[in-house]
């Protein structure tokens, strides 16, 4: 038996409960993992309180796509992992189908990665989907190159802090957004080149103001809602909006019209573009693979809860304080 959080009924981090269940054996494809550390994420938030991007498909249900663990049995058809192996699971697939709050977890095979040495677990669970999707947005689909500048709204989040130190490495100029000023120093201290405090300052007008009236090339909004109106007219002709996440929960416009139709592509963007890709994956992989070795890449963890503190670890994301990942950690 292993324990397991779930939820009965759609609704607040009240919702979740930690229940014994038996994980059973992995399947074709499949593998099992013993938990050790847990990535929590907004997708997680959004998916318990019915706002994510797919439904609930059934009650009750279970949680989580990012972890770092131990392989203890692999499925039939399964090639590349072994018992003992030190892997990290990977958002690559519906929660409605697998998840990973649990001590035990049976998750598809090609959401694993092997966990590079010196990686431990809670950096194994904080580390992957934040790059992935960093890179996956900027430099896969962008093609973001040195001297190019990217806006990043939320950049207190994991993929924000993400976003900035792949921007130094390509050679790119990152620009941080924060709603007040109580993060300023942090971000430039990681290195964002601008920091700007939307709650004092005019977004569009400084980002125009620091790149001579050209405008970024690259905005990553993970906000959404009226706001991408203003930070529209940040970005340079021929650049693009990502929209990846949807903190501000409102309708979004399409401010090309309004705007005098400028060259401006907008496009939504999940992480799952890179992960359920394959080649994508592999280039994806090695880059922060090879971040991580050089020390350009490395977690952001905010805090730490234990398992039996799954509710407070929501209650904390909700609050909006923190800076980097939040991960909780499974005890033996």
């Amino acid at each position: 038996m292993a324990r397991t959080v779930r939820f009965h009924e759609i609704g607040g981090p009240e919702v979740m409960r930690l229940e014994d269940l038996d994980t059973g054996d992995p399947g074709p494809g499949e593998v099992r993992i013993r938990v050790d550390a847990i990535g929590v994420n907004r997708a997680e938030l959004l998916f318990r309180s019915g706002q994510y991007i797919e439904p609930v498909r059934r009650l009750p249900a279970g949680l989580g796509a990012e972890a770092a663990g131990v392989v203890e049995a692999v499925g039939p058809e399964v090639t590349g992992f072994a018992a003992g192996q030190a892997v990290s699971v990977i958002p690559a697939f519906s929660q409605n189908d697998y998840s990973v709050y649990a001590e035990r977890a049976i998750v598809p095979a090609t959401a694993l990665l092997p966990r590079p040495d010196g990686v431990d677990a809670v950096s194994g669970a904080a580390v992957w989907m934040p790059y992935l999707t960093a890179y996956g947005a900027l430099v896969e689909v962008g093609g973001m190159r040195a001297g190019d500048t990217v806006l990043l709204n939320a950049a207190s989040s994991s993929v924000g802090l993400a976003a900035i130190h792949t921007a130094v490495r390509v050679g790119a100029t990152p620009i941080a957004v924060t709603r007040t000023g109580a993060k300023k120093e942090r971000l430039l201290k990681e290195g964002a080149a601008e920091v700007i405090v939307s709650d004092e300052e005019d977004v569009a007008g400084r980002v125009l103001a620091l790149t001579g009236g050209q405008g970024a090339e690259y905005v990553l909004d993970a906000v959404a809602g009226p706001g991408v109106a203003d930070l529209a007219r940040a970005v340079a002709a021929d650049g693009t909006l990502f929209l990846y996440g949807m903190l501000s929960g409102q309708p979004t416009p399409h401010p090309g019209f309004d705007l005098g139709m400028p060259a401006l592509n907008i496009r939504t963007y999940t992480v799952h573009e890179i992960t359920g890709d394959p080649a994508r994956l592999r280039r994806a992989a090695a880059f922060v693979a090879s971040g991580l070795r050089s020390g350009a890449f490395r977690p952001v963890v905010d805090r730490t809860f234990p398992l039996e503190e799954i509710v407070q670890a929501h209650r904390h994301m909700e609050s909006g304080t923190q800076f980097g990942k939040i991960v909780v950690t499974v005890a033996r």
